[in-house]
Formats: structure tokens, C-alpha cells, sequence
């Protein structure tokens, strides 16, 4: 097993195989897509907008960003991580989903305490808020998204152990929820329409030089 996929406690954690995943039940908001992961040959979640997902099992967690934001908690003494994936900061309050920052990270939190995580061992990675559409400008989506997610973190004290946030380029962002372990690849920049056929063609960019304190690693 990969060192990024093992838990650094007591013993090796649980494998999360993909028949396993693909069979159990979902709750509302929650990832529910899997898949076997090529380059890093291991069950996958794939987080889609508005959605999110919570391991304490040897697997990874995944999503593609514009100028959402996609925040990854980890317990450190839990060895629980999470990540969810949403597009604004807030909206309507009758309005409770996981598009909306306020709610997604409430849900992120509160599913992680369920497995056992707690508040005061949690840290942070946050990704995304992105300019990927000259048009968008005015609007500021990604500079609002990020500037949401920071507070967030700050008022809840949940440390952020690192970060990469704001420019222009769509990221993909890959999750070790037992380890804690995150890695980012910057894409090619493009259009939004253009991005899901990009992923699946596997034409992305690759950033060559590594962020500070080799807390998130680039691939």
C-alpha cells in the first residue's frame, strides 16, 4: 500500500474497496461517484459541485475547481479527512445546500465529527476561487469564495496548513483522507465548457515547482 493511503496510528487503515463504496448508502449531498484511480491504482470518490465526502479508509478523495472552492479537513489523531466543493459563499437561507459555502462547511465538519474527528484536532487545506472567465471580473466569484472559506476557518479556529487559491488556472485536487496528504495539478487554462472534456483527455499543465513547506505536493 502507498504510503499516502496508510495511517501513520496504531496499524494500516481500512481499504476502502469500490464494490464496498458503490453499495452503500448515500445521504443527501453526498459523493456518489467512484471509480478506480489510474495513476494512483485506488478506489476514488469524485466530488461534483455542491457535494462532499468523508473517509476514516485508505482511499482518495478527488474533484475538479474553477472558481469554487474546495476546502480539505483532516483530524490528525482521527486520521478523518474530508472535502467538500461549493460555488458561492452564501444564498438563500431556505435554501440549504452544499452549493453555498455557509452550509457546505457545516456539513463537512459535522460529517466528520460523526466518524469520530474532532474541532480542535482539525487543520485545513483550502483550493480553488479561480479566475477562469475574463467576463466574471466584476462579479469576483473566486475572490469572494476564498475570502469566505478563510474567515470560515479563522472564526471556526481551525488552522489552514496550506493553500492554493486565486489566479486563473481550473485545479485538480487529489485528497488522502487517512494521511492527510493533498496533491494539486494546475490545468491548462480554458473555458468552463471546455474543462470536463480537458480532464478526460488528461491535456492538463503541470506545475513544476513544489509550494512552501511541501505540505501539498504538485503532480
Amino acid at each position: 500500500m502507498s504510503a499516502d493511503l496508510q495511517s501513520s496510528g496504531a496499524g494500516p487503515a481500512r481499504v476502502a474497496s469500490l464494490p464496498q463504496l458503490k453499495a452503500r448508502g448515500r445521504r443527501p449531498g453526498e459523493a456518489s461517484f467512484f471509480y478506480l484511480d489510474a495513476h494512483f491504482q485506488h478506489s476514488a470518490a469524485k466530488v461534483l459541485p455542491g457535494e462532499y465526502f468523508v473517509s476514516d479508509e485508505s482511499m482518495i478523495i478527488m474533484t475538479v475547481l474553477g472558481s469554487c472552492i474546495a476546502a480539505c479537513l483532516w483530524d490528525s489523531r482521527a486520521h478523518v479527512g474530508g472535502m467538500n466543493h461549493f460555488m458561492l459563499p452564501d444564498g438563500d437561507l431556505a435554501d440549504a445546500s452544499g452549493r453555498y459555502g455557509s452550509y457546505a462547511m457545516e456539513l463537512l465538519i459535522n460529517e466528520m465529527l460523526k466518524l469520530g474527528a474532532r474541532r480542535e484536532t482539525m487543520q485545513a487545506k483550502i483550493f480553488g476561487g479561480a479566475q477562469v472567465m475574463h467576463k466574471f471580473t466584476t462579479m469576483n466569484v473566486g475572490e469572494r469564495n476564498t475570502q469566505f472559506v478563510l474567515n470560515y476557518l479563522h472564526t471556526e479556529r481551525i488552522p489552514i496548513v496550506s493553500e492554493d487559491v486565486l489566479d486563473i488556472y481550473p485545479r485538480k485536487v487529489v485528497f488522502f483522507p487517512v494521511t492527510g496528504k493533498a496533491m494539486v495539478k494546475r490545468l491548462a487554462h480554458a473555458h468552463p465548457e471546455t474543462l470536463a472534456a480537458q480532464e478526460v483527455q488528461g491535456n492538463a499543465a503541470t506545475v513544476a515547482k513544489s509550494t512552501s513547506g511541501g505540505s501539498v505536493d504538485l503532480f
